[in-house]
């Protein structure tokens, strides 16, 4: 059973295995799944079930995922979970490791690679979704001036509203209510810049 918490990765072993491009879908992959196959998840992204067990095996030795309960009667198959309720990178890691802040920049240019490649294919496929679906979708920016105590806590607000969410949609869905649901991305950054 998934964690409630988030792992926080600390080693560079561990976000050097997140931070490849396929293992980063995969584990996305299975995270909206939440238990799956390789050759459920090699499906989903397009790749060989071969290659798709290897990406999971590295992510199982760095304890992003774990073996799950067998969802069927063959007992070939192996099942797959997320090992916690999600990672999380804190910058007071990164300071004097200066291997591990190069691959936390990497693991997000990765990230925001396929962030914005999965925007894209909703603006590509805008018109392919309902009425009710292109109303509800949103896409804002926000430029407040704020000092980092304030935009700290307002990533802890934000956490906790969409944490809140998401544990309610999957408690409806464990009681049976799928009608109308699907995956939601929703996808903040927040971080100073310079004008």
């Amino acid at each position: 059973m998934t964690s409630p918490e988030n792992r926080r990765i600390t080693d560079l072993g561990t976000l050097k295995a997140i931070s490849h491009p396929l293992r980063m879908r995969l584990y996305r992959a299975l995270f909206v799944a939440r238990t799956a196959t390789a050759s459920q998840l090699a499906d989903q992204v397009d790749e060989a079930v071969s290659l798709v067990s290897y990406h999971l095996r590295k992510l199982a030795e760095h304890g992003l995922i774990e073996e799950a309960e067998t969802q069927s009667t063959d007992g070939r198959e192996r099942w797959w979970q997320p090992s916690s309720y999600g990672f999380s990178i804190h910058d007071e890691d990164l300071r004097d490791a200066p291997e591990l802040a190069a691959a936390s920049a990497a693991f997000g240019r990765t990230v925001d690679e396929q962030r914005t490649q999965m925007y894209a294919r909703f603006l590509d496929e805008r018109h392919t979704w309902s009425g009710e679906w292109r109303s509800a979708s949103l896409s804002s920016e926000w430029l407040p001036r704020l000092t980092a105590d304030e935009l700290s806590a307002l990533g802890a607000e934000l956490d906790a509203v969409l944490r809140k969410y998401d544990q309610q949609a999957r408690a409806a869905e464990a009681a049976g209510d799928n009608e109308g649901r699907e995956n939601v991305a929703i996808h903040l950054n927040g971080f100073p810049y310079r004008s």
